[in-house]
């Protein structure tokens, strides 16, 4: 595995950092601080990059360390505590950054986390940060530089150390603080004057998170290099563990158990023996006669055992290997899986029963695995996943009298059905029509003329929040001898009526009637009267 090498873009933004360097001891001006931020910007990126592909370093370090501690063990340490320093410098210079911000802005160490670069309202400043970083000394032996000098002194001894160079050429290790450095006038000055005296803010950050490039690209070469020394490749360790790895230890009953057992950190060339027995927890010698012998095959040996008997299954077994001498070597292993009966729930969460028209919420869970490994069908309507809440939507018409819900799984690269339940399909209730929320009774002749509208309301029991559409309906009075029936295309009161209303008298009847309200799907529901007396 190579170092990380730089690519053209990086190698650019390189440039133009040292390019930017030297024009700030000429002239600041808006176009040299807005390079400063696009620069800025571009070193962040880089060291996202950098911090990606340490993680995978890591990854593959961490990997050869499980398969042969007694070998990569050294190198691992090595590895944790590069990592360890590296984080802390990392750390260390994101702190100072934000410390430099706070003191130029005058806010707090919080508040300064969260400005970025061309935020900073006075980015040509150089004031502040000339103090922060110097102190109040030329050479800046008593400011933050010092401190950052030391700091970054002491990595550089600990990084060589660590890594046991001999050879500085194996490994980059950019970020030093070795001179000489000299000023404009080309007189010899110190390292923190160099860096820090009369540099403006912008180019402050710039010049930190180029370290943490630096940290980044030091930490990956060592490590890489440490990664090397192990010399992976070779698998003649003076010890070899026999290792089972399940694909799953809760199997459901008529399925098959499935794990591989390898031979960790042994040579793949080789093609060891495997014995077994189920039943037992451990395999003697003796009673290898007795148990399953699977056909030799180099590395990896898969074993399949059947899940026919319900509850805890051992097994326990032998890996016979050659060892790079010849010598025969007997390595034990041993496993458990459960077998268990699908064990499944679907339920309504609301009723029980499915509702035409309504979006009816159903919970369906099963024992060994998570919402996401199970899918769904019903036999009419539609179900689909309402992830939200973690639940399933049934949506259904009124052609269902009956709908069956199913649930599935994909076992080893196939679909199993889990199980199914059934459940009874019902039209939405009539709703109870009324106005100015009364439906029978006395009511107040403005109060009634205030509503002017009738409300179809569902019944107090029924869960779902669902709404009928009023299409008509006809006002029936009497006013002496005679009966007026008057009727309105839509819920609310015709101007008629509400002149009818207005002549009542106390103690007179009105009757809404003939009430036509439109369900989910346009149909029409014919709902009981409402029977008022004016008071």
């Amino acid at each position: 595995m190579g170092g990380v090498k730089e690519t053209p873009r990086q190698r650019l933004i390189s440039m133009m950092y040292l390019v930017l360097t030297a024009l700030l001891a000429l002239n600041v001006s808006k176009d040299v601080i807005n390079a400063f931020i696009v620069v800025n910007d571009n070193i962040l990126q880089t060291n996202m990059n950098y911090a990606n592909k340490l993680h995978d370093l890591y990854a593959d370090f961490e990997k050869n360390y499980q398969l042969n501690q007694i070998k990569v063990k050294p190198y691992w340490e090595k590895a944790l505590e590069v990592k360890k320093i590296s984080k802390e410098m990392v750390e260390y210079l994101n702190n100072l950054r934000f410390d430099l911000i706070a003191a130029t802005e005058k806010v707090s160490v919080d508040s300064a986390k969260k400005i970025q670069v061309r935020d900073i309202r006075k980015k040509d400043t150089y004031l502040v940060p000339t103090h922060f970083f110097m102190g109040s000394s030329m050479d800046g032996s008593n400011g933050e530089a010092a401190k950052l000098k030391e700091k970054i002194n002491t990595y550089h001894h600990n990084m060589i150390e660590l890594a046991n160079l001999n050879n500085l050429g194996k490994v980059s290790l950019d970020l030093s603080t070795a001179g000489p450095y000299y000023n404009r006038d080309g007189k010899e000055e110190s390292w923190e004057a160099h860096f820090f005296y009369q540099t403006i803010i912008a180019a402050d950050i710039a010049i930190l998170n180029k370290m943490v490039s630096d940290i980044y690209n030091a930490e990956y070469d060592v490590i890489n290099h440490l990664y090397k020394s192990i010399g992976h490749g070779d698998f003649k360790f003076d010890r070899i563990e026999a290792k089972v790895l399940p694909k799953s230890s809760y199997v459901l009953h008529g399925e098959e158990y499935s794990a591989e057992i390898i031979v960790a950190a042994y040579d793949t060339s080789q093609s060891p023996e495997v014995f077994y027995q189920t039943g037992v927890d451990f395999l003697q010698q003796t009673d290898m006669e007795k148990s399953v012998h699977l056909p030799n095959k180099p590395g990896v040996i898969s074993i399949n055992l059947p899940a026919t008997k319900e509850g805890i299954n051992t097994y326990a077994g032998i890996v016979r290997a050659q060892t790079s001498t010849g010598e025969v070597n007997d390595y034990h292993f041993s496993g458990e899986y459960i077998v268990a009966r699908p064990s499944f729930t679907i339920s309504a969460k609301k009723m029980n029963v499915f509702y035409v028209g309504v979006d009816n919420p159903v919970s369906i869970s099963m024992s060994g695995f998570t919402n996401h490994q199970l899918t769904a069908s019903i036999s009419c309507g539609q179900i689909k996943r309402d992830y939200e809440n973690k639940d399933w939507i049934v949506t259904l018409t009124s052609d269902c009298n009956e709908a069956i819900v199913t649930i599935y799984t994909t076992i080893n690269g196939g679909q199993r059905t889990l199980g199914s339940k059934s459940f009874r399909v019902k039209k939405l209730p009539d709703p109870i029509a009324a106005i100015a929320g009364k439906n029978s009774g006395s009511i107040k002749r403005e109060i009634l003329l205030t509503a002017g509208v009738l409300v179809p309301k569902m019944p107090d029991d029924f869960e779902f929040d669902h709404s009928f559409v009023i299409k008509s309906f006809t006002m029936t009075l009497q006013r002496g001898f005679k009966v007026y029936n008057l009727n309105s295309k839509s819920a609310y009161l015709t101007d008629e009526m509400t002149e009818h209303i207005n002549r009542t008298n106390h103690g007179q009847s009105i009757v809404f009637e003939n009430i036509v309200a439109l369900d989910s799907e346009g149909k029409e529901r014919n709902l009981a009267p409402i029977i008022l007396t004016i008071n």
